[in-house]
C-alpha cells in the first residue's frame, strides 16, 4: 500500500498582487503564468503540472478576487470562486506585508463552507520579522481550519519545497492525469504567446492602458526552423493605440522584442513575431468580445 500513486488538483487563490503567478512559476519550475506588479494580470485559470515518481499535482491559478467593475471582472471573480469547489486542495495565499482585507475574510468563509483541504501560504515572509507572522497566522486561523500554514518567498523560492511536501501529505490517491512528457502546462502555445505579449504590455505601459488590452494570435505557422506568430493587440481607445505604438513605433518594437525573447525560450526555437494594434471601444463590457478573446470557459 505504501507506494500507491497520489494525484489531484490544487487551486491557488487570493487577492490580486499577492504573488500567485510567481508561486505557480516557482512550483512548476518554469515561467508559464505571467507575472506583473499590476493587479488583474491573470484572467483565466492556468494549469501547471508537477510530476515526481509518486505524485502528480495539477495547479490552477485563479484571477485575483476583487470588486468587479465590468463584465470581464465579474467573469474573473466567478472563475476564482468556482475554482474552490472544483479542486482537491486550496492554496490560500496572503501577503505578509499587508493587513487582512475584508475580501480575504470572504475568501476564507467560502473555503470553510466548501470543506476543501486548505493550506495557508504567507508570501513575502522574508520581508517581515518572524514575530510579526504569528499574529497574522492566528488571525487567519480563526476564520478557517488550515491543514498547514507555510511562510514562503515566491520570488526567491524559499519555502516552496516545504509547501510541496505539505501538499503531497494531503493529496488523495488517484490516477495519473497527464503523461510525464506532456508540457508543464495544458495551455496551448498560442495562448502562452498571447500571455507573454500581454505581460510585456503590462511591464512597459502606463497604469491605465493595460487593463483595456487583449491580445489575440491571428495566425501561427510552425516551420522547420522558425515559428511565425502574427498577433493583434486590442485596446479600447485611439489614444491608447498611440501610446502602445509609441513615437516612431519604438514602444511596440520594445514590447515585441521582449516578448519574442521569452516565446523563443518557451518554444525552444526561433520565432518571428509581428504585432499590430487595433481599437475596439469598451470591449470589456461586450459578452461577444470577452468570448472572442477566450475569456469564457
Amino acid at each position: 500500500m505504501g507506494n500507491s500513486f497520489k494525484s489531484g488538483f490544487a487551486a491557488i487563490i487570493g487577492l490580486p498582487n499577492v504573488g500567485k503567478s510567481t508561486l505557480l512559476n516557482a512550483l512548476a519550475g518554469q515561467k508559464i503564468a505571467i507575472v506583473s506588479d499590476k493587479p488583474q494580470t491573470t484572467r483565466n485559470r492556468i494549469l501547471a503540472i508537477y510530476n515526481d515518481s509518486g505524485n502528480q499535482i495539477i495547479f490552477t491559478d485563479t484571477p485575483g478576487i476583487h470588486r468587479p467593475h465590468n463584465k470581464l471582472g465579474e467573469f474573473m471573480v466567478k472563475t476564482a470562486l468556482d475554482a474552490i469547489n472544483d479542486v482537491d486542495i486550496v492554496i490560500f495565499m496572503v501577503d505578509a506585508t499587508q493587513k487582512m482585507a475584508n475580501a480575504e475574510r470572504e475568501i476564507a468563509e467560502n473555503i470553510q463552507k466548501s470543506g476543501a483541504d486548505t493550506i495557508l501560504v504567507i508570501n513575502k515572509a522574508d520581508a517581515v520579522k518572524k514575530e510579526e507572522l504569528l499574529p497574522k497566522i492566528a488571525e487567519f486561523s480563526e476564520l478557517c481550519d488550515f491543514a498547514a500554514v507555510v511562510p514562503v518567498s515566491a520570488k526567491t523560492g524559499d519555502g516552496v519545497g516545504i509547501l510541496l511536501d505539505e501538499i503531497k501529505k494531503i493529496l488523495p490517491e488517484g490516477p495519473k492525469f497527464y503523461d510525464d512528457d506532456e508540457l508543464v502546462t495544458d495551455m496551448p502555445e498560442k495562448q502562452i504567446a498571447e500571455e507573454i505579449i500581454r505581460e510585456k504590455l503590462l511591464w512597459y505601459l502606463d497604469k491605465e492602458v493595460p487593463h483595456g488590452i487583449a491580445v489575440k494570435t491571428e495566425k501561427m505557422a510552425e516551420l522547420d526552423r522558425i515559428t511565425k506568430i502574427y498577433a493583434a493587440i486590442y485596446c479600447e481607445k485611439a489614444s491608447h493605440k498611440g501610446i502602445i505604438i509609441g513615437k516612431n513605433g519604438e514602444m511596440l518594437k520594445k514590447i515585441g522584442k521582449a516578448a519574442r525573447y521569452d516565446i523563443e525560450k518557451m518554444l525552444d526555437k526561433k520565432v518571428y513575431l509581428e504585432l499590430w494594434v487595433k481599437v475596439k471601444t469598451d470591449w470589456r463590457n461586450s459578452d461577444k468580445m470577452i468570448k472572442d478573446f477566450g475569456f469564457e470557459a
